[in-house]
């Protein structure tokens, strides 16, 4: 019967990768690469929609969307 481990498979590859990674610091993670690519995303979409909104809008709906938010704001009762 054989012996049951459980431990991957030893690659050669995969193991000097991760020494010189710990060696040189240069250890990334994907998913913190994913996030960092998103956030970046993110902001580029944040600097084109805000300034194309107002655009789009005439002064007197900015105006409105802006005493309503005031109104909004001054409504809320002041947490202590």
């Amino acid at each position: 019967m054989p012996k049951r481990s459980s431990k991957p498979p030893y690659d050669e590859n995969a193991a000097a990768h991760d020494a010189i990674a710990r060696l040189t610091g240069s250890r990334t993670d994907p998913d913190e690469l994913r996030r960092q690519a998103a956030a970046i995303l993110g902001s580029m979409g944040g600097k084109k929609g805000g300034p194309a909104r107002a655009k789009a809008l005439s002064k007197a709906r900015r105006s409105a969307i802006a005493k309503q938010a005031a109104r909004a704001r001054w409504k809320r009762k002041p947490s202590k």
